[in-house]
């Protein structure tokens, strides 16, 4: 089953919006992200994508509070990503309520404690992210601050013969500026790795870009700003929920 998963980004407790990932172009939505969680929720949404985005510039979570606050007063499975780097933040994060943690920069700089994390804690809550750009396909790390000379299929290869499940990828080119998810490049990615359960993130508009992402394939889709922004609206979401149970 195809699912939308909403994502909420943090800096500083609030809710924010970035432009390719451009700190400069920040943005507060909200300084509730719990009451965002629940408009989520109030609609039939069950998992959302919670970015600390604090933790990813910083090197480890910052935002825990927000986490907690989260899963202590909703019932969506949280995914939680931003800095996450060593077994013990790992574990904070499920004592914290996270069902799940998304991973980037310590996959990159630490492929094997990445591996060891799949095997130590299971294929269903380490997730890989695998963000770059189209022009290179090279990896980019640390809230795509800075980016490495890590081709983005070898990344995943490495990964996926050693078990990893989920794997979300982001064109950074796309983020938070409306042009549509870089379909060719998730395409690619689901010949490559069929039996990877594949997020594609960046770029949604509205509702027909989750249909067609849908068709290509690919199994989930992260969005954010399409919602923000008004270019969908809760009961736009209703019906697209209802259609794919």
């Amino acid at each position: 089953m195809f699912e939308i998963i909403p994502s909420i980004w943090l800096i500083n407790g609030k809710c924010v919006r970035l432009k390719r990932g451009d700190f400069s172009t920040e943005e507060v939505i909200s300084t509730n992200p719990l009451e965002i969680a629940q408009t989520f929720e109030g609609i039939g949404l069950k998992r959302l994508h919670l970015v600390d985005l604090d933790g990813a510039r910083r090197g480890e979570p910052k935002n825990y509070h927000i986490l907690e606050a989260i899963t202590g007063y909703t019932d969506l499975k949280v995914d939680f990503t931003g800095g996450i780097s060593t077994d013990g933040d790992v574990i904070k994060c499920f004592e914290f309520g996270a069902k799940s943690v998304t991973i980037a920069s310590a996959a990159a700089n630490y492929p094997d404690r990445f591996a060891q994390f799949i095997l130590s804690y299971g294929r269903e809550k380490i997730n890989l992210a695998a963000d770059t750009s189209p022009s290179d396909h090279k990896i980019k790390i640390k809230g795509w601050l800075k980016k490495t000379e890590i081709d983005l299929f070898d990344h995943i290869e490495y990964f996926y013969e050693r078990g990893l499940k989920y794997l979300k990828v982001s064109d950074v080119t796309r983020d938070g500026v409306m042009e549509g998810p870089n379909f060719t490049l998730f395409e690619e990615v689901v010949k490559k790795f069929p039996s990877i359960h594949l997020a594609a993130s960046g770029g949604v508009r509205g509702i027909d870009d989750f249909k067609r992402l849908r068709d290509i394939g690919v199994s989930s889709s992260v969005f954010g700003r399409a919602y923000y922004e008004g270019r969908m609206s809760l009961s736009d979401l209703e019906t697209f929920l209802a259609e794919n149970q």
